[in-house]
């Protein structure tokens, strides 16, 4: 007797792939819950909290909450990503500093989107290709992502809040929230 199996479609063309509009973006941060996805990657979590650290003193957001993915090269567990959409009012998510962590780090944005989650994904510049194909395969080809300077996790404390810094125009811009 034959049986019937799920086939997950690697073109991105199923209907609910599609949708590429941007979840609502909120005007200011001040009091939102700032959601942080560590894909384990070295030096992610403290990119993280430099960025959510900035993002309370400079623009008022409220308690930031880190989360860690099982496992960097895919996509945030529908567990984990309904734990966050609950929690959380805006997303960061890093680091892609390497082709399937890029890929899944850009996919991972694209889901809390469509989620109602504004989100900011971050790759590294050297994987900016791979970020663009997942965004493209998920049906969402100008899925706006930011790209640290390569690389990411050889660098010291203070590379990396120059990192961290130096992506927050970007982030702030992708949130769609007022400088």
């Amino acid at each position: 007797m034959a049986t019937e199996e799920l086939l997950l479609d690697p073109t991105g063309a199923a209907d609910d792939a599609l949708d590429h509009t941007l979840s609502p973006r909120p005007v200011s941060l001040k009091g939102l819950t700032i959601g942080l996805l560590d894909n384990t990657k070295p030096n992610s979590t403290m990119l993280l909290d430099h960025i959510a650290e900035e993002l309370r003193t400079h623009y008022g957001a409220g308690e930031s909450r880190l989360y860690t993915k099982d496992y960097f090269g895919t996509p945030v567990s529908e567990e984990l990503l309904r734990t966050i959409v609950d929690e959380c009012d805006v997303v960061v998510t890093a680091v892609g500093d390497c082709g399937s962590c890029s890929a899944a780090t850009v996919a991972d944005g694209i889901l809390f989107e469509r989620a109602g989650v504004p989100t900011v994904a971050i790759t590294s510049d050297s994987f900016l290709a791979s970020g663009r194909a997942m965004a493209t395969v998920q049906g969402f080809p100008g899925f706006d992502f930011h790209a640290v300077a390569h690389p990411m996790a050889s660098l010291s404390a203070d590379e990396v809040r120059e990192r961290a810094l130096a992506a927050i125009p970007d982030v702030i811009r992708i949130l769609g929230v007022e400088a």
